[in-house]
């Protein structure tokens, strides 16, 4: 089936960030100053490569942010195991920083470029990749049609289309087309985002699931564990994982209103992006708490009533410490962060009322009473007491999320069997790029 042509909005768009790179190349200086963006590789996000390609077939596999590489690790993994070698791109320094310590031999990280046409044409002329595979919801025009000039094979997997998204892209219906209907195969999270890709013009739609049931649990550093766990012993422990602006002032109070029933409750919170440690540590002072931040060398010591985890790639360390867990993103409207790693490390789990971006398995966990929803502040701080002079029954939620998310597993097993055909066929053919000549 040929692609449906490009759209004049999609002419303008290519033709504007091709005049227009100098001034992208200025925004990627600014982000730099700003610490959003690593300044010693920056020339990866201008598709100049800082590695070398790896001999023989290789698939590029894509996830913008956290969530979304994590989700990739099991495929990384599987590509490996059947010898191919895989080139892994992030679009975040937070995701950079947390997947190059996890990736396995096989396998090298560089930033994605920006979707500037020179800048990918040269990733593209580097790295020839056999095929790319990206993850959720990573649209990008000028990479799509790249790939598709170059007959280099897309899959989108672990697809998601939020209602609001697909509103939007409805608007622009030829367009949003345009570029679906280059997509080899569009592997969904559900049924309803299947629905919703299908009807914007993708034209081979199945559903996987969501590999995030599968992804392997955070990892954690035993010297840690260790050392923190003793620290730890005989206080009543709480997390609030990966929270957002807005909700940190919440879990304060909840922990200055519960501290006079629990004189040595510690309270730990990781907020979602680790460089907003201070503001955190602020709302505690504002609260009347006694705060330590992680990434300044602070402990969790018996004078400390909020400990601020601001570092990258320790919420595993965190999950294994605490037995409940309030998952941030949900009591302000964000649509919630991941649930599934706490209650797979055997946490109980209360949430806020904003949890579209994850509503089935939060869903899921509700019915099954491995999770929890709190409204608001008030309703957090009375959760968390009952819960916490209660083990018996955090043991019980914990056990029901576990029986929750087992009927949701088997999407990377599904994923991987639609992949093998197109790598399989690569290495057969010995079709890379290069000899493929461009479309």
């Amino acid at each position: 089936m040929r692609p449906a042509p490009l759209t004049l909005p999609l002419r303008l768009y290519r033709t504007g960030l091709r005049v227009g790179e100098p001034a992208v190349a200025g925004l990627l200086a600014w982000r730099a100053r700003r610490g959003k963006e690593d300044p010693r590789r920056l020339g990866e996000r201008r598709g100049l490569p800082g590695r070398a390609r790896p001999v023989g077939p290789l698939v590029w596999m894509h996830g913008a942010s956290v969530g979304e590489v994590l989700s990739l690790v099991a495929l990384v993994e599987g590509m490996i195991a059947r010898r191919y070698s895989v080139l892994v791109t992030t679009g975040t320094r937070t995701a950079a920083d947390l997947i190059g310590a996890r990736l396995p031999p096989g396998a090298v990280h560089q930033y994605m470029p920006l979707d500037a046409p020179r800048w990918i044409e040269r990733f593209l002329d580097h790295w020839q990749p056999d095929i790319a595979v990206v993850a959720e919801s990573e649209i990008w025009p000028n990479t799509i049609v790249a790939l598709d000039e170059r007959d280099i094979p897309l899959i989108l997997v672990n697809g998601r289309m939020s209602e609001r998204s697909f509103r939007g892209w409805e608007r622009a219906k030829r367009t949003a087309a345009a570029l679906l209907s280059r997509i080899a195969v569009c592997l969904a999270q559900t049924e309803e985002d299947g629905a919703r890709f299908a009807q914007l013009g993708a034209p081979r739609v199945s559903i996987a699931g969501n590999l995030k049931f599968d992804a392997p649990v955070p990892p954690v550093d035993p010297q840690q564990l260790n050392y923190l766990r003793p620290m730890l012993t005989g206080r009543p422990v709480w997390l609030a994982a990966s929270t957002h602006p807005g909700e940190e002032a919440a879990i304060a109070h909840a922990h200055a209103e519960l501290k006079n029933r629990f004189p040595n409750l510690l309270t730990v919170l990781a907020p979602r992006h680790p460089g907003r440690g201070a503001e955190a540590a602020a709302c505690a002072t504002a609260a009347g708490l006694r705060s330590a931040r992680r990434s300044a060398g602070g402990r969790p010591h018996p004078g400390v009533d909020l400990y601020v985890a601001d570092t990258i790639g320790e919420l595993g360390l965190f999950y294994r410490l605490s037995p409940l867990v309030f998952v941030g993103g949900s009591l302000v409207p964000r649509g919630g962060q991941n649930p599934i790693e706490p209650v797979r490390l055997d946490a109980a789990v209360l949430h806020g009322p904003h949890t579209g971006n994850f509503a089935q398995v939060y869903d899921a966990l509700d019915r099954a009473g491995g999770a929890a929803l709190v409204a608001n502040g008030a309703e957090l701080a009375d959760s968390v007491g009952r819960l916490l002079d209660d083990p018996a029954r955090l043991a019980t939620m914990a056990e029901a999320g576990h029986a929750a998310l087992q009927p949701f597993e088997g999407a990377v097993a599904r994923t991987l069997a639609v992949l093998d055909p197109f790598v399989a066929q690569m290495k057969l053919q010995g079709l890379h790029p290069a000899a493929r000549g461009r479309a």
